[in-house]
């Protein structure tokens, strides 16, 4: 039984909701540098008068990160959760205005790799600090709130890259993203308060070892690093062929693809939602449940949203609504399992979530290819289901106290 850190609620305190404002509009910032890759390769090759495949190792650069960031939480623990986000703007920023200046595409593609590497840096970090400073009975409520800023990248952040990229050339994106993010390190560097004095839970350890340690010791912290594996591995079996199913399926245009894109984008803002108004009061390891189930026959029920296209874009909104709402539930539940050391817990999260990803991608176009939407429908709940019993085996008996 994993006991948390007995704190006061802040949530309603003006200074932190000033800083969980700005951390949004950094993270959004963060996000849509990362993930404009996706939608803008062609451009973004043409530009640097390079081949897609060229791109597409960028693509693969980025997600790596993920794991790398793992290197990183222990060190957020150490040296504090602020200086932390401080320095994973300034690497955003840094790597942003370089590939803008320098338009080469070893430049832009260690401008990509900032940007993810900022990403997997500042998450933990901010994450660490709203389970420091948020009380446990309302960590849903200020993880959902905060978690915005991933649907604001789709519906905000990558729009606006289009349409500065169609307007102005290639560059531009990355030279306003850059100077946003050295607006962004200057506000949080107002708004955020000092670092926690935490001695006996940073400096009584040796080090980043120790903190993995405590982590691959615990239960609790080995069933959520299954879960996330699993919760993402199945995400994105069903993700990498979402558009082929629609295209073989409806002969969709490019253009209803982008609807699709806008569909899933307003599905992870109304998890988000769910998650930031339901969760605390159901309890977060409950409420995680439940959307994972829910999850699992969303995916059990595509080949019902096969019978024309607006059901199959309902299917896919019920899809990734349950995924993010659950998703997102699970890392506010994740900040207390170890509360000593969340940043290298939610580190840990993040880079077992890459890796799934990776896997979910990997045997998403095989399934594809062998049995059509429904067996991949079918393999997803099954990995959903794989996740599932890895958090209940971790939490078994588990509560915070």
């Amino acid at each position: 039984m994993s006991a948390g850190l007995s704190q006061p609620s802040e949530i309603r305190s003006p200074r932190l909701m000033w800083s969980l404002g700005t951390a949004i509009v950094c993270r959004i910032l963060l996000n849509t540098s990362r993930r404009f890759v996706y939608p803008f390769a062609p451009a973004l090759g043409r530009g640097l008068g390079v081949p897609l495949t060229a791109i597409t190792s960028l693509i693969a650069l980025n997600q790596a990160t993920a794991v790398i960031g793992l290197f990183f939480g222990p060190v957020s623990d150490r040296a504090g959760y602020r200086v932390m986000m401080l320095g994973s703007l300034l690497t955003l920023a840094v790597g942003m205005l370089g590939a803008a200046c320098l338009p080469f595409y070893g430049v832009v593609m260690l401008a990509f790799f900032m940007a993810g590497l900022g990403k997997s840096i500042f998450d933990p970090a901010i994450q660490a600090f709203v389970g420091e400073r948020v009380s446990y009975e309302r960590r849903g409520q200020a993880v959902g709130f905060l978690e915005v800023s991933w649907a604001g990248s789709s519906l905000v952040g990558i729009p606006a890259v289009g349409f500065l990229m169609q307007a102005y050339g290639w560059r531009v994106p990355f030279f306003v993203l850059g100077i946003l993010a050295l607006a962004g390190l200057g506000l949080l560097a107002f708004l955020l308060p000092r670092d926690r004095q935490r001695a006996g839970c940073r400096k009584d350890r040796n080090g980043w070892l120790a903190m993995i340690q405590s982590l691959v010791k615990s239960r609790e912290a080995l069933g959520a690093v299954g879960f996330a594996f699993f919760f993402n591995a199945a995400n994105d079996v069903f993700f990498v062929v979402y558009g082929a199913w629609l295209e073989a399926s409806f002969s969709i245009s490019i253009a209803a693809l982008g609807a699709g894109t806008a569909v899933i984008g307003l599905a992870e803002l109304c998890g988000e939602g769910l998650t930031a108004s339901i969760s605390d009061r159901l309890g977060l390891k409950k409420s995680v449940l439940i959307g994972a189930c829910a999850t699992v026959m969303s995916y059990a029920l595509i080949p019902f949203f096969g019978n024309g296209l607006t059901m199959a874009f309902a299917g896919i909104f019920l899809i990734f609504l349950a995924a993010e709402f659950s998703i997102v539930t699970s890392i506010a539940l994740f900040t207390e399992i170890l509360p000593g050391s969340r940043a290298t817990m939610i580190a840990a999260v993040m880079a077992a979530a890459g890796l799934g990803r990776v896997a979910g991608a990997l045997v998403g176009g095989p399934v594809w290819m062998a049995g059509g939407i429904a067996v991949t429908g079918l393999v997803s709940a099954a990995i959903s289901l794989a996740a599932i019993a890895s958090l209940s085996a971790g939490l078994k008996g588990w509560r915070m106290m």
